[in-house]
């Protein structure tokens, strides 16, 4: 059983956000309990153990809480991938689709370095897009994708697909 598992009831259902017809999974009150944010993160290193990686990616934004706690847990570094106009140095970025639109991220250029083995984080995977996109942006600076983790997986949206034959590891699904 998962260390996460009594706190579960933390995750909130809101019907209707950010557009109506969409159950979104709020996890702020899982943040709030410092046992639940615990077992989140323990949960986390344990299913990304035997990924040996070098670095932890965080994404934009509540990617950021889970990456840090998770470096440091595991004594790993941890760099950003972020919206565009945040990050004050040399930049490589992406422009991607999303199924209601485009976006773009942006990583400093040397946040990856060649041949370097990387685990991407993040709160939820959902479509994939993001995930994909950030997977495509550390490739394309020479980083080696070992493997991606969420907290929360939205299977029913097969997010997975979109990361090809990276593995993807979660903590929850739904």
């Amino acid at each position: 059983m998962s260390s996460l598992q009594p706190y579960v009831h933390l995750i909130r259902d809101v019907p209707d956000f950010p557009k109506p017809g969409i159950l979104f999974k709020d996890i702020t009150p899982l943040l709030q309990s410092g046992p639940a944010l615990h077992a989140a993160i323990d949960e986390l290193a344990k299913i990304t153990n035997d990924l040996n990686a070098d670095v932890v990616v965080g994404v934009e934004s509540r990617g950021f809480l889970f990456a840090a706690a998770l470096a440091y847990a595991t004594n790993r570094g941890v760099s950003l991938v972020r919206k565009p106009g945040k990050l004050p140095a040399h930049k490589v970025r992406l422009e991607y689709s999303l199924e209601y639109g485009h976006d773009t991220i942006e990583m400093h250029s040397d946040a990856v370095l060649p041949g370097q083995r990387v685990l991407v984080i993040d709160d939820v995977l959902a479509t994939g897009g993001t995930a994909g996109a950030t997977a495509s942006l550390i490739q394309s600076v020479g980083g080696v994708v070992v493997g991606a983790a969420f907290l929360i997986e939205l299977s029913f949206l097969a997010g997975r697909a979109r990361l090809g034959d990276i593995p993807v590891r979660s903590v929850l699904t739904y």
